[in-house]
């Protein structure tokens, strides 16, 4: 029978920065368990001022845990029973809500999509209104609350060692794919045994592209059903949501990135419906939307969107 585990982020479940297939499993789940992770985000320098309430959790976390290196707070990893290298971890994302009543978004010097022009830093804290699901600007505005997590991913192949959690790669990690709101799932290629989940990086909203480096970063609860699967072997991300098929491309180069993105597309329509490749190509021209995923994590990201309903 599935069980449901619920994780909270503490100094001994979480990892500061990186990803590394070193790392042992803080607990081990079986296909078909549903995990909650109550997640936290920011360092220090990002807590707000009162009257905002700071989890209790992630001000332990700043007192003991030390960041190894530039990247983000993770919950985890989280062992898979029976998950070896080739498999396919399929993650079906049940809800995600904000846990705090603010967040923070900014931007600082030599990053982002116009670092050129914003040759500074700018912290701003924004309050969340969970029960109307909106966040209050502070230029008289108010956006509709869009949350998903930016992080979720396996651990890396072993030779990569421990690598920042900052650019995204074939284990996922730090999509930063907006798309992957509750009733969206992700399919992540498996590189060790167990898998080793970790998830991170509550947006509460964000746009494509996430420009300016921070998208309304907010400490996240999201609950997930984990399905091991056997029969499905993947080189790299991709992600359905009740209406569309993703697959997803990230490189350097946003061309590069949209070649692969294409090519994963192309795949995949094999798969599901034996089409030749030079009439998927026609397809992906006729009714398949490349967006911009991201521009900001050193690999940048384009995926490609698929309507389910022509394959209906």
């Amino acid at each position: 029978m599935a069980k449901h585990h619920v994780i909270d982020s503490s100094p001994s479940t979480i990892h500061w920065g990186f990803f590394d297939a070193a790392l042992k499993p803080i607990t081990q789940v079986k296909s078909g368990d549903t995990v909650t992770f109550n997640c936290v985000s920011g360092g220090r320098e990002a807590m707000p001022p009162p009257p905002f309430v700071v989890p209790p959790e992630l001000l332990e976390i700043h007192e003991k845990c030390t960041q190894r290196m530039p990247g983000h707070l993770l919950t985890g990893p989280v062992a898979v029973e029976g998950a070896e290298p080739g498999d396919t971890l399929e993650i079906r994302i049940k809800d995600v809500r904000p846990r705090a009543d603010w967040g923070y978004t900014g931007f600082r010097p030599l990053a982002g999509g116009l670092p050129e022009d914003f040759p500074y830093k700018r912290l701003i804290h924004i309050p969340i209104d969970r029960a109307r699901n909106v966040a209050r600007l502070p230029w008289d505005m108010e956006l509709p609350l869009d949350p998903f997590f930016g992080v979720i991913g396996v651990a890396p192949p072993p030779v990569y060692g421990a690598i920042s959690s900052i650019v995204p790669r074939e284990f996922g990690g730090n999509l930063d794919l907006k798309e992957l709101r509750a009733g969206s799932t992700l399919y992540l290629p498996v590189f060790n045994k167990g898998a080793l989940l970790s998830v991170g990086d509550g947006h509460s909203v964000q746009g494509d592209g996430e420009v300016s480096l921070m998208a309304l970063e907010t400490c996240m609860a999201g609950t997930f059903e984990i399905v091991l699967r056997k029969d499905l072997t993947l080189k790299f991300p991709r992600a359905e949501t009740p209406t569309h098929w993703i697959t997803l491309g990230l490189d350097e180069d946003l061309d590069q990135a949209a070649k692969q993105a294409l090519r994963e597309m192309i795949r995949l329509l094999g798969e599901l419906r034996n089409m030749h490749p030079a009439d998927a190509y026609s397809l992906c021209s006729l009714a398949v939307d490349l967006r911009v995923t991201q521009i900001v994590d050193g690999n940048k990201g384009i995926h490609a969107m698929l309507p389910k309903s022509l394959l209906a």
